[in-house]
């Protein structure tokens, strides 16, 4: 197993960590309770590497259409002005023209694999994914019109093509693309949770690095913990993460809050089409994309 800790990026604050097994126990207790989760924990990251290798969920994984990349793009070079970007993150847009209607499939293509054809979104109710208001008298984005395309996004197989709607911004020269293929449906996994572990879950998946050889996470720090770590187990078709309740040398009492922190932990080989799993879910890490972090850390 391999850890790296990355620059800490506080999310999210006010998070009960009973779960974890963390209170008021003396520096000494602390440490050997640590230590015993951790062992734990690692026996529970084989029981999950066990499970899915070689499994039916496993091999859905592999054949399907699971992103993992952001699925809206913005312009090229990104907003202009803060108002537009205020308008992006409230989800601000106004429609100024009609929106076309398309095809009901379309086609996923991987280099050097098979293709997938998939349901696609229509352009309105992708139009409407984006599109939370619609304030005129607010800072919003205006949309023009949409043509269905394609884009680039990293999913759980790789780098692959995808039909994307291309909806045309007032004041831009290129479009904000939106995805448009349906996720495949996830499988059941092959084990269930634990909850009698010392260990926090894998709270989001962030992103790969461009070799593959790193993932970053986001996992939970308790305020009375040393800083968070995340270890991984390889095998050829998994990657199980785990993060074990970290030892402390304060005393007294710990408080029951903590924070979000991103963490990238180094990896063997790259990621390549291997399930990125959670010890304590058993499930696969789920990527929420850029709407599911806060903005501080984009």
């Amino acid at each position: 197993m391999r850890t790296r800790r990355s620059r800490f990026v506080p999310l999210v604050v006010g998070f009960s960590l009973s779960a974890a097994g963390i209170g008021g126990a003396s520096a000494c207790s602390s440490q050997k309770a640590a230590d015993d989760g951790a062992a734990e924990l690692a026996h529970r990251a084989r029981q999950v590497a066990a499970a899915w290798d070689g499994s039916a969920a496993s091999a859905v994984r592999r054949a399907g259409y699971f992103p993992t990349g952001e699925q809206t793009q913005l312009p090229k070079g990104g907003l202009r002005t803060k108002a537009d970007e205020q308008a992006y993150e409230s989800q601000n847009f106004v429609l100024r023209g009609s929106l076309p209607t398309g095809p009901k499939d379309g086609r996923v293509t991987w280099s050097g694999k098979a293709a997938l054809t998939r349901p696609l979104v229509e352009a309105d109710a992708s139009y409407r994914a984006l599109a939370s208001t619609s304030a005129k008298d607010e800072p919003h984005l205006s949309v023009t019109g949409a043509k269905l395309g394609e884009m680039k996004l990293v999913t759980s197989r790789g780098p692959a093509t995808v039909p994307a709607w291309l909806f045309t911004l007032d004041g831009y020269d290129t479009p904000l693309k939106r995805a448009a293929a349906v996720p495949s449906t996830p499988p059941r996994p092959p084990i269930g949770p634990t909850s009698n572990i010392s260990g926090h879950p894998i709270h989001q998946f962030v992103r790969t690095s461009a070799d593959g050889l790193s993932v970053t996470v986001i996992v939970l720090q308790g305020n009375c913990e040393d800083a968070p770590a995340v270890k991984s187990l390889e095998t050829s078709d998994s990657v199980v993460l785990s993060s074990p309740v970290q030892s402390t040398n304060r005393g007294g009492n710990c408080t029951k809050r903590g924070k979000l922190r991103q963490v990238t932990v180094e990896l063997e080989r790259p990621v390549t089409d291997r399930v990125l799993l959670d010890a304590l879910t058993g499930e696969p890490v789920p990527y929420l994309g850029r709407r599911g972090l806060s903005p501080k850390t984009t």
